[in-house]
């Protein structure tokens, strides 16, 4: 089947898995930036357990795989009684492993601050929260746009683990499988995603080469 017939016979549908797509997208990101912040202030914690719970946290989402997490969610919870949509165990899948790797990003950033900002905000008498408030997440942030930036990418990538359970409206890569399954799409119905998960990637660098560049900390 060619493009032209692809578009004619699945055009509207392409245009709505697409929509599916940047929904998933928006809403994981958000859940694992907001994840990845909570993490990554429980790891500087002065509180010791606080450090190890969210050490073990990033190291377990970290190296899990995607498919692995999503079986679990899908098949094991209900096991323990626990019964959840489809939708929200991609979306618990697709927030939970890029949050680890946002609290890694945030940890770099916050590397990069330099010991006597901090000890000058103490003497000002702030306290801890203050200080990760106003001194230490903000600049961690600006120092971030550029990985954060390649994690909404991979965000993005990793909705595909939507193609794995039968979501209604299909996410891009589920519309592929539903394509190949109902008819002969081959590799035109891939190369129809790929371009537009390819399309969207391009426009999320540029917004956060835009952003860094804004927002950047010249040292």
């Amino acid at each position: 089947m060619s493009i032209s017939q692809l578009l004619a016979q699945y055009g509207e549908e392409y245009v709505l898995s697409l929509l599916t797509t940047w929904k998933l997208t928006a809403i994981c990101f958000f859940a694992a930036f907001v994840l990845g912040i909570l993490i990554t202030v429980l790891r500087v914690s002065p509180i010791r357990p606080l450090r190890i719970f969210a050490d073990l946290y990033v190291q377990i989402f970290r190296n899990i795989p995607g498919a692995c997490l999503l079986i679990l969610l899908v098949y094991a919870l209900p096991y323990l009684n626990v019964l959840l949509s489809y939708f929200t165990c991609v979306t618990l899948a697709a927030s939970l492993i890029p949050s680890a790797f946002c609290s890694e990003y945030l940890m770099a950033g916050i590397n990069t601050i330099a010991p006597g900002q901090i000890e000058a905000a103490r003497s000002l008498g702030m306290t801890f929260p203050m200080i990760l408030r106003r001194v230490v997440i903000p600049q961690a942030l600006r120092s971030s746009v550029l990985p954060l930036t390649n994690l909404l990418t991979a965000t993005m990538l990793t909705t595909a683990l939507a193609s794995q359970v039968p979501l209604k409206p299909r996410d891009l890569t589920g519309l592929v499988s539903h394509i190949n399954t109902h008819a002969v799409g081959g590799v035109m119905a891939f190369l129809i995603s790929a371009s537009l998960y390819c399309a969207t990637a391009v426009v999320i660098g540029q917004i956060g080469n835009l952003i860094d560049r804004k927002v950047r900390i010249l040292r």
